[in-house]
């Protein structure tokens, strides 16, 4: 099953989110899904096997512009993570649906997403959901 999470639910999906962004720490990422749930420019959806969380999309509103787009707002996935126990059953290709759903619901007409250069897995899942790849960047820092 899947549902639209709020903010009782931030803590299981920091959990699920643990395992995508390792480099945020549990509460960091309990506190973003709780600010998220209560943002009308975002929705987070989970995925529940029973009554376990087993995945989750994270789903925004941009209103910058995304690359590859032509209008504004544009719905956007910003993170998607299926346990590995239940992967390759579809439910990330429904987690997906789900936040295009909130998007049309929000007017959008375009739905975007990005990945790593390196991350072949995250390619090979956009393009087989009927994402088309609109370019490849990358970006540069240094401090000042």
């Amino acid at each position: 099953m899947i549902g639209q999470a709020g903010r009782s639910d931030s803590a299981a999906l920091a959990l699920l989110a643990l395992q995508l962004w390792n480099n945020n720490t549990f509460d960091e990422l309990k506190r973003e899904f709780e600010r998220l749930s209560e943002s009308e420019d975002a929705a987070c959806f989970l995925l529940y096997a029973g009554e376990k969380p087993a995945g989750f999309a994270q789903c925004q509103l941009r209103r910058d512009y995304v690359e590859g787009t032509e209008t504004s707002p544009v719905g956007y996935l910003e993170g998607i993570f299926v346990l590995e126990a239940y992967r390759h059953k579809g439910y990330a290709k429904e987690l997906l649906s789900a936040c295009e759903s909130w998007a049309k619901g929000k007017h959008c007409t375009e739905f975007a997403s990005d990945c790593e250069l390196e991350n072949a897995d995250s390619l090979d899942f956009h393009l087989a959901v009927g994402f088309e790849e609109a370019n490849r960047i990358i970006c540069f820092r240094k401090n000042i």
